[in-house]
């Protein structure tokens, strides 16, 4: 019965002929698997863990090791993959803080190729799927540490974990941006200088009515997006120009000229209201989005989500939009080129159709706007937000240096991660008086969302290859008679995609005590992408990005 629902939820994969389970062969040394698990229901339809540790064991005796990127938790404990694992957690369907790249880039580097590597390593990268997050980080390896182009990274991520005709193994577009981050990274000195950011205002064109626009970030050292501000009408400028660029902003005209009030708009009225008809903006006006407070990032991550909901009836509101993009200011400010004196100021513009869709998906709903311009400086001073702004120079770990590693998400969440998935829905949700501000809805769950949907969602297309790109690994009787799997043997055509050279040993895990410190952000409001409604905080209670919890994998015998 548990290997029928796992072939009802992997759907169009291909199941590993030795042991049934989903995972492929990115390179002779890079595992990619979906996230196993431990707990039931989970465990029925996916790699039971403790088949996971059978196979490795049997291929690759203890010279395996497992990076895990789940945010939600891993849905087994450290104990039963023998304390041979790292943690580097960030929430499904985004990209990881920038800020973790290096140390998970060094961290894989050491167990592959440091001085004290066994021959015969391999590295098993695992989220939930086994897609997104998991081919961001096996593919920004191949180009940082491997030499790999991005077109080769991808290409192969994809010809090795996805069926042909189900699209690419990282297809949103935001985590595609990262690993063209990690591109740029690499070819100068791959060095990474993280400050604080102020959003100064967020230009719109063509904004339909009823948006709710939000700005987000990460905390708890990337495990938490919280949401920093969202938009009232009384921070709504509707221009008659058409081009929120004409209005005078900090950056688009960084001189001294013309103050507010002489440009061209429809201002708000102080009760919050706005002074004209909501006729102007439903044929899809410019408009700025000016915040009455300083809104300050702790990093140079940036999240722009967007909803779009319109009124129904009897206490119920449709929504009918949902998109989020996410940029770097410290990418966006042409940092890597500038030797890494990224510029101070500058504007991420991006259309909608490039926009991330609804949990990974390119499914965002009826079109909530044309462009939008994201306005942004970095904070250096006490000036404007009563706080002066750190910076903190990132670099990659030496061979042989300590490699911070983040304290793990309790691997017991994962077992309830359908019913608090991350990430919104189009549909039915119930009025909240805190969006009033904003349009009559709030910010839960659609109410008739499917948890179960989410599984499919995710697996759809997968399948598995052997180290030399094999579609089945060939037959090895011993291994079938240790998983009780029946063998096959299907070759597929080679690729013509570079192969990476057997790698030497690194020493193991060490352990870590340097990483950047943040503080406090005054005015945000803190959401948690499992919570359904938005609550204010006080600046003493949002968290800081205080030293990892050093992570450590047993030594082998």
């Amino acid at each position: 019965m548990a290997s029928i629902l796992r072939q009802i939820v992997a759907g169009p994969r291909q199941k590993h002929p030795e042991a049934g389970l989903d995972l492929c062969y990115v390179t002779d040394n890079i595992i990619a698997t979906s996230g196993p698990s431990s707990t039931f229901p989970q465990k029925a339809y996916r790699n039971p863990t403790d088949a996971l540790v059978k196979f490795l064991d049997y291929k690759h005796s203890t010279h395996w090791a497992i990076w895990e990127f789940r945010a939600e938790g891993t849905g087994y404990p450290d104990s039963e993959v023998y304390g041979r694992i790292r943690h580097y957690p960030w929430p499904d369907h985004h990209p990881p803080p920038f800020a973790l790249i290096p140390n998970i880039m060094a961290s894989m580097r050491d167990w592959l190729k440091g001085p004290e590597t066994k021959v015969g390593r391999v590295v098993v990268v695992h989220c939930k799927a086994g897609k997104g997050r998991s081919g961001t980080a096996a593919c920004s390896y191949l180009i940082s540490e491997e030499g790999w182009t991005v077109d080769d990274a991808l290409l192969r991520f994809t010809t090795r974990r996805m069926r042909s005709g189900f699209g690419a193994g990282v297809s949103i577009p935001s985590q595609l941006r990262w690993i063209r981050y990690v591109d740029r990274w690499t070819k100068h000195k791959k060095l990474y200088v993280e400050r604080q950011i102020e959003v100064i205002e967020v230009h719109i064109w063509g904004l339909r009515d009823g948006v709710k626009v939000a700005v987000e970030g990460f905390v708890d050292e990337g495990r938490t997006i919280k949401n920093f501000h969202i938009f009232d009408r009384h921070e709504r400028i509707i221009m008659e120009s058409n081009d929120p660029a004409a209005i005078n902003s900090p950056v688009y005209d960084k001189g001294t000229s013309l103050p507010l009030s002489d440009n061209k708009f429809v201002p708000s009225s102080g009760s919050g209201q706005i002074a004209a008809s909501n006729s102007l903006e439903s044929g899809g006006n410019a408009v700025v989005f000016r915040p009455a407070h300083p809104i300050v990032l702790p990093t140079n991550d940036i999240n722009i989500d967007l909803e779009r909901r319109n009124k129904a009836a009897y206490g119920w509101t449709m929504v009918t939009s949902v998109a989020h993009v996410w940029f770097n200011a410290f990418f966006e400010g042409n940092g890597p080129e500038a030797e890494d004196h990224a510029a101070a100021s500058g504007v991420f513009e991006i259309d909608w159709d490039a926009m991330d869709g609804i949990k990974g998906s390119a499914r965002k709903g009826t079109k909530a706007l044309d462009r939008l311009a994201v306005v942004w400086r970095a904070v250096d001073d006490e000036s404007r937000t009563g706080k002066l702004g750190l910076t903190q120079i990132i670099t990659e770990p030496q061979e042989g240096e300590p490699v911070p590693e983040p304290k793990p998400a309790d691997w017991r969440n994962a077992k309830h991660s359908n019913l608090t998935a991350v990430g919104k829905d189009l549909g039915l949700r119930t009025e909240s008086p805190a969006s009033g501000g904003v349009s009559k809805a709030s910010s839960l769950r659609s109410a008739g969302s499917n948890p179960s949907q989410s599984e499919e969602d995710h697996l759809t297309g997968v399948k598995t290859h052997g180290p030399d790109g094999e579609a089945h690994v060939p037959q090895h009787g011993a291994l079938a008679g240790v998983l009780g799997q029946p063998t096959f043997t299907l070759s597929e055509p080679n690729l013509g995609m570079p192969k990476i050279a057997t790698l030497e040993p690194t020493t193991d895990f060490e352990d870590a005590s340097h990483y950047r410190k943040l503080s406090n952000v005054p005015g945000a409001i803190a959401k948690s992408k499992t919570e359904d409604v938005a609550t204010r905080e006080t600046a003493e209670d949002l968290k800081t990005s205080e030293q990892h919890v050093p992570g450590q994998l047993l030594k082998e015998g």
